[in-house]
């Protein structure tokens, strides 16, 4: 713990802490993914995966508060390393790009975008929380529902599709400029290797967006979640063998229920005497 406040007390130290916790949240990142992937196999297997995660207990508890513990304080550094740069060279931060290369992979300097789209990422995370760890939507009846549909239902309204997806597009921008960043301040940037890290953390970048925005698409385009539980409720409530007055919603006419009813008979003829 010493060697972390140690850090913390000077500049280039910050800079240190928080390309480790970038890192760090870059590999949660692909394994949330990697979970809400599953989706796209199917009812079961994203059943099982939420289980077995929630069957983990003090365990689960203690890793979301370990993550949490690394968002903020990546936040926090951000903060305090953007507001010292500016007021130490009266100007906004910029990282020192690669040797002729220019920084975010190419296209452009996305740093003076850092701000904006850690905002909107972090308005992200909150919506992202609000919908399936606190549920407080108010449009969404959360009772009796798998984690599968409780997933299709919260993707398919419009606000968490398009908060979501705005979310991984501000995430990308972010990301473009932080990567490189990162490498940079841990020491790993050598001319030798830029162009694989540009390339490979392009296609890390393009790969978490993508595959985010694929979820949203998918689940936006699976039947209604309340018309397949009322379906399944039906179909449960019916048992094999009713007859047609038996499979009758109750809220039916009694005189379209009669029509419904096989005719009788007609009583057989009297024999002539």
């Amino acid at each position: 713990m010493k060697w972390l406040l140690n850090a913390l007390a000077s500049s280039v130290g910050r800079k240190f802490v928080m390309a480790i916790t970038g890192l760090l949240l870059c590999g949660f990142l692909v394994v949330h993914l990697a979970g809400n992937l599953l989706l796209l196999v199917g009812a079961e297997a994203y059943n099982d995966y939420a289980k077995k995660l929630h069957d983990q207990g003090a365990l689960l508890a203690v890793a979301e508060t370990g993550l949490f513990a690394l968002f903020i304080m990546h936040i926090v550094l951000a903060f305090k390393l953007t507001v010292g740069n500016k007021i130490a060279r009266g100007q906004n931060y910029a990282v020192q790009q690669f040797k002729g290369e220019g920084d975010g992979f190419g296209f452009g300097r996305p740093d003076t975008w850092m701000a904006v789209s850690g905002a909107v990422v972090l308005g992200y995370i909150v919506l992202h929380l609000i919908d399936f760890k606190l549920q407080l939507r108010g449009d969404i009846s959360y009772a009796g529902l798998t984690p599968y549909d409780k997933a299709l239902a919260i993707l398919r309204t419009p606000l968490s599709a398009i908060g979501y997806l705005a979310g991984f597009v501000f995430l990308g921008l972010h990301l473009m400029h932080g990567l490189p960043s990162l490498f940079q301040t841990l020491g790993l940037n050598h001319k030798k290797y830029n162009n694989l890290i540009r390339v490979g953390g392009l296609l890390f970048v393009v790969a978490l967006v993508v595959g985010n925005a694929v979820i949203v698409g998918w689940a936006n385009t699976r039947p209604s979640v309340k018309a397949t539980a009322k379906s399944i409720e039906t179909s449960a409530n019916s048992p094999v063998g009713t007859t047609s007055e038996e499979a009758l919603p109750a809220d039916v006419d009694a005189e379209k229920k009669d029509d419904a009813k096989p005719a009788e008979a007609a009583p057989a003829a009297k024999p002539v005497e």
